[in-house]
């Protein structure tokens, strides 16, 4: 692998996905990412295991998911001996990442200019659920609601006749997206840090990154002054070669393809039906727009007849872009997928095995370095010996509290 953020020291307070995924993607490209967590709750995500929601004896995923590779230190930041080692920990790092809200970091101090008075070259990123402005800016928020909801995109993505809006598409779906682009915006400003010398904030949202998500549609109600993007259902499709189909033994095919007149002709004929070809409703893409249901019919007939995997090997003869549509376990035996590398195996604090998706970014080819997250508080001795604390004051802070 190129470690490409080896030697650049990352100082984490935050938890659940959206922004500590943004560190955990920094450890895979080499940085020394400390988690900060409080020691007796620790991430409050830590909790999804004793809530039922990751069964007995498996693998805390979504704790694995954000915190891949990184050291944690269970750190009291209410009490002041634990505030004067954070600021320690700031002197010594090169990143300051946070998702507390404005009003948190000032009661705990931790606001830029209490870390920039630690370490002025110090570059200070925050990630929130609505930014760091208005009405709002105090409101926590989940990507499932102000990714998901309030950009649009729920809207968007439910049929009218479905009655009720869909919840987006997994969980961490728009946190994963947003800790990617924060990642991103971090590693810009440390290369504007190294040419320039100036070290700079980072800033992004939930809300930011589901009109960035949805900026197409956003842009077209603004243009055209419509409510959304029209919506249709796969029996009405405009084009009959941007739909999906579905096949006799219940699963689905997904066609994108756009140059209709270039794919129409090689489709029908691959499918056993050539006389498509020259029918006066389908000659051209206009005719087949025009008489779009009857195209569509056609099509859905023709795949109705054959098994998913009849379907695909008919599809994959061919040059248009399609794809299968495959559930999330189907991903995880996805010969392209594995092929590529787009999957680890990996091992839990406890040895038990599982997979974990790296960072989508390859660099000479190669991914970054995916480690398994750490237990609450792991790390906490190696830290405080590395500040020079010796271990009869580091059992002193154990047994105050303000220390795990």
């Amino acid at each position: 692998m190129v470690a490409i953020m080896k030697g650049i020291r990352v100082l984490e307070v935050a938890s659940w996905t959206y922004v500590p995924v943004a560190g955990g993607i920094l450890a895979e490209w080499g940085a020394d990412v400390l988690k900060v967590e409080h020691p007796e709750m620790g991430d409050p995500q830590r909790g999804l295991v004793t809530s039922g929601l990751v069964p007995a004896g498996g693998v805390a995923h979504m704790v694995e998911l954000p915190n891949r590779g990184k050291r944690s230190i269970g750190l009291d930041l209410k009490s002041e001996e634990g505030r004067e080692l954070l600021m320690q920990l700031v002197a010594r790092s090169d990143v300051f990442l946070t998702n507390f809200l404005p009003a948190a970091r000032t009661k705990l101090r931790i606001d830029v200019d209490d870390i920039r008075a630690a370490n002025p070259n110090i570059i200070y990123a925050r990630g929130s659920a609505h930014g760091q402005e208005g009405p709002d800016a105090n409101r926590g928020g989940y990507d499932n609601s102000t990714f998901w909801a309030r950009s649009g995109a729920a809207d968007t993505a439910s049929p009218d006749e479905l009655g009720y809006p869909v919840t987006q598409p997994g969980a961490a779906f728009g946190d994963v997206l947003g800790g990617l682009t924060i990642a991103g915006g971090i590693s810009a400003a440390l290369l504007h840090r190294e040419r320039t010398g100036e070290a700079l904030t980072v800033d992004s949202s939930l809300l930011a990154m589901g009109a960035w998500a949805m900026g197409a549609s956003l842009a077209a109600a603004a243009a055209f002054g419509i409510e959304r993007i029209p919506r249709y259902n796969p029996t009405d499709a405009p084009n009959a070669l941007v739909n999906s189909y579905r096949t006799k033994d219940g699963r689905f095919v997904s066609l994108v393809m756009l140059e209709s007149d270039r794919y129409w002709p090689e489709l029908t004929t691959a499918l056993g039906k050539p006389e498509l070809i020259t029918d006066e409703r389908f000659v051209d893409h206009a005719a087949r727009m025009r008489n779009n249901k009857e195209a569509v019919a056609e099509l859905a007939a023709l795949f109705g007849a054959l098994t998913f995997e009849e379907a695909q090997r008919v599809l994959g003869g061919g040059r248009g872009a399609w794809a299968p549509v495959h559930t999330p376990r189907e991903v995880l035996s996805d010969p392209q997928v594995l092929a590529n590398g787009y999957l680890n195996d990996l091992k839990d604090a406890n040895g038990t095995p599982f997979q974990l998706v790296p960072a989508p970014l390859l660099f000479n080819g190669q991914p970054g370095d995916t480690r398994r997250a750490p237990g609450h508080g792991e790390h906490t001795d190696d830290v405080l010996g590395e500040l020079g604390l010796d271990m009869d004051r580091i059992l002193e802070l154990k047994i105050a509290g303000t220390v795990l």
